[in-house]
This record gives structure tokens, C-alpha cells and sequence, in this order.
């Protein structure tokens, strides 16, 4: 970025959505809103209406209007989509339709999908602690292509029966794309990038390991191996700590993904970063709308702060703010605060707190860090993550 556009007035779109969304994003804001005075920075924050609630208010989950205000923002934080009242409706006019129309319209291909155990958590991770402690891995999934997106879809009688039809395709310039920010990823971190595929039955994904490997020989010093998706699934489960760097297809990447929460401690500690070649970005917790608890202050709010800190990262180059996010996060789990999600019977059940409480808490360990200098701050983050640099 040049100074001038470090200089202009920055605009975020944040998109609550439904259920538990409005709660969590209640609280990033808050963080958002001593950052921004504490380091004086012109954000402008506006705020509107997706998924179920933008249903009930104009009959569609995702307006032009709102469209437009998103491509047109530095950068957005989204919630969480979806609830049961809405099930019924067409699947093109569901709540879900809102996410897959602001990737493809935003052109959000790059999916960052952090799976990082803090070390005062290694109790509530559901594998033993010896096989998750340090647990630090990337998932890269591809965001715009593949079975979500591919044509022809959908559901017919075909000789009087009801058949259903998805199509799963990509293109070698879409694999190029994600394998070559995949590859750059690594290379910034251990060097080890792990292709989940599943080559021997699908022709499509037997393209798309060719294509990685042709991309490779651009990445000499990065460890390259592939890893069909099944396989994954359960290394995950067993061996976790080998895994660095995955990148993978749209489906396998949501699937593993949402395995790897569970090795944090719970889905409720996993942001997520989907990225376009600007580096404009679309930010939201990994977990969705959970309507069971919508309302009742114990949803975990971590994820969508962490969200906020992955925002200040790339879509605002200021990693030093990211940072200060993040260690306040790791300050506050250290003093023993925990939402019901990732509480464990060590834990003191008076600091079992609701998602406001939990923001208070995160919001006092921010304060607290704000008269440190930066570079002082201990901290063990995703910030070996790199974007398109």
C-alpha cells in the first residue's frame, strides 16, 4: 500500500446476520472502538442487514444495495447466517446463498483458516494434550470454485424420480491461484505444504495435483507432499502436528477445517480470513448462527475477535494492532476466563463468563496492553501468515 492509501478514511461493512452474530460482533466492535482511539485512526464503520434477518426485512438474504456497500469497503465483518426458521425455502433464497454470493461477487478466493491451540487450552482440545499442545496449523481453502459454485446444479425427475445434481469442477487457473498463496504461506512459515486431494477417484482433483506440482518447481524450498482427503481427516484426528500448511478444494477445506476447530478447544476459537488479489477481505468466525444458544450470553466470542485481528492484518496492513488484539485474547485465557464452550473441570466456575463478560475481559486485558510498547508484548499467533506480499 502506498501512503495514500494508508492515509484515507478506511470503511468497514459489519453484517451481524442471525442468531448468535449480532452477540459477537457486539464485542469485536467494542474492541474496535478502543483501538480506534487509542491509535487515532479514521475508520468508518456502517452496519446492515444479511442472511435470515435480511430475508424477514426484504424478502432476500443478500440486497444490491448491500452488495454494493460490501465491494465498495476496505473490508467486512460478517457474523454468522442461517437458522431453522428459514430451512424451508428455496436453497437459492436461503440465508447460506448471502455467503456464497459475497465470495464470488467479491471475488474472495483465498480462504485463511487458522488452527492455533493456545497453551492455556490444551485441556479443552478434544485429543489428549501431549498431541495437540503448540498445535499451530493453516488450512487454504479455495472459496470461489469447485462443487458450491460449479454448473450445471440442482434438482429434476428424471424417469419420474427426483434426482439431485452438484458439480464439482475447477479450472487450472483457479488451482494456480490458491496453490501459488498456498505455497507463499508456507514458505513464511515451516515450509511444508500439505495438497489434499482426492485424486484416485476424481478426475478433477487429479488436476488439480498435477497443477500444484507444476506450481512446486516456483517453490524449491518448500516441502511439498499430498495427502488424499479421507487420509487427512483422520491424520488430523491422530497426528495433527505434522500438518503446517493444507491447502485444498472448496468442500474438503470446509470439512477440515471445522475438524481442526475442535483441536483448538472449540469451534467458537477460530477466525477466518477470505481474501480477493486487493487484499480486501471478508471476516468472520469459522462456527455458525447456533440458534439453540442465540440470546442467551454464552456463545464464545473469541473467534469474531480474532476475526477483527486477521481484518487489522491484512486488510489494513497493521500487523502491530493485530498483535495487540491477539495478546489480549492470550492474556485474558491466561488469567483463567472462559466461556462455557471451552471451560474444563479445572476450570474456576467463577470465571466461567457470558460472551459480554467475556468481552469485558478481553477489552481490561487490552487496556492493560496498550501502555506496553509493541515490540515487548509475548505472543504466539497466526502472524506467520502471509497474504499476497
Amino acid at each position: 500500500m502506498n501512503a495514500q492509501n494508508e492515509s484515507r478514511k478506511k470503511k468497514l461493512l459489519f453484517l451481524p446476520g442471525d442468531g448468535v452474530g449480532p452477540e459477537i460482533v457486539e464485542q469485536a466492535e467494542r474492541i474496535l472502538n478502543v483501538v480506534k482511539e487509542q491509535f487515532e485512526l479514521d475508520i468508518e464503520v456502517e452496519h446492515d442487514d444479511v442472511g435470515g434477518v435480511a430475508i424477514d426485512k426484504f424478502g432476500l438474504p443478500l440486497t444490491e444495495e448491500i452488495l454494493n456497500k460490501a465491494q465498495r469497503a476496505d473490508a467486512v465483518l460478517l457474523g454468522a447466517v442461517g437458522g431453522p426458521q428459514w430451512e424451508h425455502l428455496d436453497i437459492s433464497v436461503r440465508p447460506e446463498k448471502a455467503l456464497l454470493t459475497l465470495r464470488s461477487q467479491l471475488s474472495l478466493f483465498a480462504n485463511f483458516r487458522p488452527a492455533i491451540l493456545s497453551k492455556h487450552l490444551k485441556q479443552a482440545s478434544s485429543l489428549k494434550p501431549e498431541l495437540v499442545e503448540n498445535l499451530d496449523i493453516l488450512i487454504l481453502r479455495e472459496l470461489t470454485g469447485g462443487i458450491y459454485f460449479g454448473q450445471p446444479r440442482g434438482v429434476s425427475k428424471v424417469n419420474g424420480l427426483r434426482e439431485g445434481i452438484n458439480t464439482y469442477r475447477y479450472n487450472e487457473s483457479e488451482i494456480k491461484r490458491i496453490a501459488h498463496v498456498a505455497f507463499k504461506a508456507a514458505r513464511q512459515r515451516n515450509k511444508k505444504l500439505c495438497s489434499v486431494d482426492k485424486a484416485n477417484v476424481l478426475e478433477v482433483t487429479e488436476l488439480w495435483r498435477e497443477v500444484v506440482n507444476e506450481v512446486s518447481v516456483d517453490y524449491p524450498d518448500v516441502e511439498l507432499s499430498h495427502m488424499y482427503v479421507d487420509n487427512a481427516a483422520m491424520q488430523l484426528v491422530r497426528n495433527p502436528k505434522q500438518f503446517d500448511v493444507i491447502v485444498t478444494g472448496n468442500m474438503f477445506g470446509d470439512i477440515l477445517s471445522d475438524i481442526a476447530a475442535m483441536l483448538t478447544g472449540s469451534i467458537g476459537m477460530l477466525p477466518s480470513a477470505s481474501l480477493n488479489s486487493k487484499q480486501q477481505g471478508m471476516y468472520e468466525p469459522v462456527h455458525g448462527s447456533a440458534p439453540d444458544i442465540a440470546g442467551k450470553n454464552i456463545a464464545n466470542p473469541i473467534a469474531t475477535v480474532l476475526s477483527l485481528a486477521m481484518l487489522f492484518r491484512f486488510s489494513l496492513n497493521r500487523e502491530d494492532i493485530a498483535l495487540l488484539i491477539e495478546s489480549a485474547v492470550n492474556k485474558t485465557l491466561s488469567k483463567g476466563y472462559r466461556t462455557q464452550d471451552i471451560a474444563s473441570e479445572a476450570t474456576d466456575k467463577n470465571k466461567v463468563v457470558g460472551t459480554k463478560e467475556m468481552g469485558d475481559a478481553i477489552l481490561q486485558s487490552l487496556n492493560g496492553l496498550l501502555g506496553e510498547h509493541p515490540l515487548t508484548v509475548n505472543h504466539h499467533s497466526n502472524n506467520k501468515v502471509v497474504g499476497f506480499k
